[in-house]
Order: structure tokens, then sequence, then C-alpha cells
């Protein structure tokens, strides 16, 4: 399958609690019950003018979003990153708003990424090594959404930036 990538670009990042609902954030689950997902780079770009602590994550989703937008509105995007791929039998939901955004599971039985940033000019870029890929699987909750959101539960404040994931479908 052909790799995507999905943005979130020149927003203020909200910095919400873990296991609430969401307001700025990445979210993808697959298009069906079995659709595998591997997440290969999560990519933060801070763009404040002053120090901003954000605290981003990455989890499972305990609470899938409700009515996403599909596709992102511009300057949102979510597309192939081979111009001329062959869409997929399931169609990926990635997206980065929805009437009441996803919620991440707050239980420490689930894995969490940690990427934390200065949004004043710093970059954060977690590329996955070969076998290391963050998967989900499906479109359930507990392992079928993940979102990349900004956590006020560690310590992150609102802040300015640009997101991207590069995932691959299959």
């Amino acid at each position: 399958m052909a790799k995507r990538v999905v943005s979130n670009v020149n927003q203020v990042w909200s910095a919400v609690a873990d296991g609430t609902a969401q307001t700025q954030f990445i979210a993808i689950k697959g298009g069906s019950t079995t659709q595998i997902i591997d997440c290969l780079e999560f990519l933060l770009s801070g763009m404040a003018t002053a120090s901003q602590v954000a605290a981003t994550r990455v989890a499972y989703s305990s609470t899938l979003g409700a009515t996403p937008t599909t596709p992102p509105a511009l300057p949102n995007a979510d597309g192939p990153m081979l111009v001329n791929a062959t869409a997929l039998a399931n169609t990926v939901v990635a997206y980065t708003a929805a009437t009441t955004g996803p919620i991440p599971n707050a239980a420490n039985t689930f894995p969490r990424l940690n990427l934390g940033l200065n949004a004043f000019g710093g970059i954060i870029r977690w590329n996955a090594a070969p076998t290391q890929q963050w998967t989900s699987v499906g479109n359930a909750v507990n392992g079928g959404e993940t979102v990349l959101y900004n956590s006020s539960s560690s310590g992150g404040s609102n802040a300015n930036l640009n997101a991207q994931v590069i995932y691959e479908p299959y």
C-alpha cells in the first residue's frame, strides 16, 4: 500500500487532560474492523513567538471522535505520498476536526508516546525503526484509533504547532 500523510497546520493546540475529549488533534482509524495502520513518523514543529510547553502525546482512543470531518479542511490535509497511488478498498479515516473530539485512553495499561517540546521553535520528529512502528488495528476503541494531542495532564499549555503523521494502511 502507499504511505500517506495527514497534517494539521498553523493551529493553537489547546492543552486538554488525558481522558477528555480533545479539541486540537490528529486522529487516524481504520476503514474496517480489521484494517492495520502503521504510523511511521510523528513530526511536530513549534510556531510560537515565546516559550510554550507542548506536552504532546500519542495514545489510543478510549472513545472515538464523533462525526469526523473528512477529508480535513484546508489548510490541513490527508493524502497519499505517491501521487498516483491506488485507492484503498477500505478508506482510512484521518481527521483533525469532529463534532466531539476523540478521548485518549488515560489508563496506565495502554501505551502512550511522549513527544513534548518547547513550541518556541522546537521540533520533534519521532521515526519508527523497522518493526517498531506505532500500530493500530481496526476502528474500535483501545487500539483502533490513534490520536496525537497536547496533554495538560503531562504539563502542557496551549501551544502554536504544526504537526503531521506519516502512516501506511494495509
